[in-house]
């Protein structure tokens, strides 16, 4: 009833043959495929590492401002629109690194520098402040350029007369400061990433005094 094939040994070796290529082809196929996604993972991993150990330190560290006064000075005369007004040329600032973060170079950091009038980033220059630089100084015998223990203090100096300056008609540019009632927004920003604001707040009048803390 059935028609019986008949298959000779060289038909038979020829199907063998193909069913090993077969075989060889798909396992070749399946370990491309696990090191592909061995790979993957691997990269995965390690951007995942990277971008833990940056968000960690984004979040702990942080810079506190224990501290912040401004030197007081009667505009010059040769300015007419600063005539009779009294403006903070300079602001200094006490910081120190809070509990749990890391080191912290000060040279590294920068200064978003935010008010009605300008607004500016300032770097790190050890020789002095100026309007597009910071300058820090030592009070605690330590480095003045890093805050590597929480005991540690430091000043940090911004020069807000050379920041906040006035352009007579002439263009002539003479420097100025933050009049007061005014504010500004100051945000430290360390080499890491993290943030602190610290928000700038004058009086209204400064009466006789040479600093006023703000």
């Amino acid at each position: 009833m059935f028609e019986r094939l008949q298959i000779d040994d060289d038909t038979r070796g020829q199907v063998g043959i193909g069913t090993l290529i077969v075989f060889i082809a798909m396992v070749l196929v399946a370990a491309i495929a696990a090191g592909v996604l061995i790979n993957t993972a691997g990269v995965l991993q390690s951007q995942a590492s990277d971008t833990g150990s940056e968000t960690q330190q984004e979040v702990a560290n942080q810079i506190d401002v224990i501290h912040a006064v401004g030197s007081v000075y009667e505009a010059s005369s040769s300015s007419e629109d600063a005539l009779n007004n009294s403006y903070v040329d300079t602001l200094n600032m006490t910081i120190k690194k809070s509990a749990g973060s890391e080191a912290i170079d000060l040279t590294s950091m920068t200064v978003q520098y935010t008010s009605n009038k300008e607004d500016v980033s300032l770097t790190y220059d050890d020789s002095g402040a100026n309007a597009e630089n910071f300058t820090t100084h030592s009070i605690t015998d330590s480095s003045n350029e890093s805050l590597t223990n929480t005991e540690e203090r430091v000043k940090l100096e911004i020069d807000t007369a050379l920041i906040e300056d006035e352009v007579n008609e002439t263009g002539t540019s003479t420097p100025v400061g933050l009049p007061a009632g005014e504010s500004a927004t100051i945000k430290l920003i360390d080499q890491s990433g993290a943030q602190y604001t610290y928000g700038v707040s004058l009086p209204n009048t400064f009466g006789d005094k040479s600093i006023v803390e703000v």
